[in-house]
């Protein structure tokens, strides 16, 4: 029995930092594409001109 609760609390430790390590990874992307995506809706809200209908891409 004891056996069995550490093997699952060493399980539960290894998913939370490889977990951790690919959201610290991917939390510049996330960034980055936020930024890219609000530069390109900011340029598409201006160049529209009359048809400023910004819910569509």
């Amino acid at each position: 029995m004891f056996w069995k609760v550490l093997g699952i609390i060493v399980l539960v430790w290894l998913a939370f930092a490889v977990l951790g390590t690919v959201i610290k990874g991917l939390f510049w992307v996330a960034v980055a594409a936020a930024i890219v995506f609000g530069i390109y809706w900011l340029v598409k809200s201006i160049s529209a001109g009359d048809q400023r209908d910004l819910t569509k891409l």
